[in-house]
């Protein structure tokens, strides 16, 4: 089981956007040098989610000349924010620049507020992004001697003559898709892409056991994959990328320890998302969108699905049930709420407690 961390942490205000983006370059460093799989980033803007998160492509390149070992995925990138040859002209480039260790999760988009900043409308978002996945996939595909390929998809138009460059990296991209709709299950096995089961923003389960509804959505996405026809290579890697998330990781010497310091995280974490919240509703009347409450990140029931804490044997022993369920890479953010130097001292103890103590059970011997 490959683990991976995730760079979010939030800036409260234009002061500490310079700390956050450097702390959160350290972060992505002391994850390479201690085992990491990858680290992901995500693509956020206006909010202060997390500075870097404006252009997480140029990030993932200035940290891509300083890491050795780590893939860089996106979680997710907003694609109807991206005029669609620029997105394949990046992917391609940092791919190239990675050396073929890029997932570029795709996603429509959660928020109004960063949809209307970039005049595309939020309740055709979905639609969009459907349309542009299929023109990237044109794109990537175009040779030289093609037909032009004309295009207009809600804000965005154009006409590629020759071809994109660079060419990809290899004949295939790996794009991730939320696999909780049939229809982007269906999409991720066609292409052969990994897949977010499920990512960080559905409703806690009714069961009220977050495997249940996990296992669900994966038994679908695995059917799938056997039925796709893709060469058993690609299933297997699909399949070794595709990703349970967490919201929120710590892990401390006990139990108790745990605990009490997840408290305090999540009490910072729950004002920054009810005053994002907040800026959200105002971007109501422009977006015609009405949002829901935001989640209670205190609650027993939002604990128990998005955050993943305790001792070592403790955590080890929750990880145990999604490897034997066949979950391909655990994301993790060590790092959420508004990042402080305070809580960024307690970020370092956790992961490197968590990789000295918890990551080492579930090596194989050929990783």
């Amino acid at each position: 089981m490959r683990f991976s961390v995730f760079l979010v942490g939030r800036s409260t205000g234009p002061d500490d956007d310079s700390y956050v983006i450097q702390t959160l370059a350290d972060h992505a460093l002391e994850a390479d040098r201690l085992g990491f799989d990858a680290v992901f980033l995500p693509d956020h803007h206006f909010t202060g989610y997390a500075p870097m998160a404006s252009d997480p492509f140029l990030f993932a390149a200035y940290l891509a000349g300083r890491t050795q070992n780590v893939h860089y995925g996106f979680s997710v990138t907003t694609l109807p924010l991206h005029h669609p040859v620029r997105f394949a002209e990046r992917v391609n480039l940092l791919d190239h620049l990675t050396g073929g260790k890029l997932l570029v999760g795709i996603g429509s988009g959660t928020t109004p507020e960063e949809t209307i900043g970039f005049g595309v409308n939020f309740q055709d978002s979905k639609n969009l992004m459907d349309a542009q996945v299929e023109l990237v996939q044109r794109l990537w595909a175009k040779k030289v001697e093609d037909e032009p390929i004309e295009f207009e998809h809600g804000p965005y138009k154009g006409a590629v003559v020759q071809r994109i460059v660079p060419a990809p990296y290899s004949a295939r991209h790996r794009l991730m898709s939320v696999a909780m709709r049939e229809a982007s299950t269906a999409r991720a096995a066609k292409y052969g892409w990994p897949a977010f089961i499920p990512a960080f923003v559905p409703p806690i389960p009714a069961s009220g056991e977050p495997s249940t509804a996990f296992q669900k959505y994966l038994d679908a996405y695995r059917a799938a994959m056997a039925g796709s026809g893709q060469p058993q290579n690609v299933i297997d890697d699909s399949m070794s990328w595709t990703t349970h998330s967490y919201q929120c990781v710590h892990v401390a010497p006990t139990d108790e320890q745990a605990r009490e310091e997840l408290d305090i995280i999540l009490g910072a974490y729950q004002e920054a998302i009810e005053r994002e919240h907040a800026f959200n509703k105002r971007a109501e009347a422009i977006s015609g969108v009405d949002l829901p409450d935001p989640p209670n990140a205190l609650s027993e029931d939002w604990i128990r699905t998005w955050c993943l804490y305790g001792s070592p044997e403790t955590v080890a022993e929750q990880l145990r049930h999604y490897e034997e369920l066949g979950v391909g890479n655990i994301l993790m953010g060590f790092t959420n709420g508004p990042l402080t130097p305070e809580r960024y001292a307690l970020t370092q103890s956790s992961m490197r407690l968590f990789a000295d103590e918890v990551m080492p059970r579930f090596r194989s011997t050929d990783q």
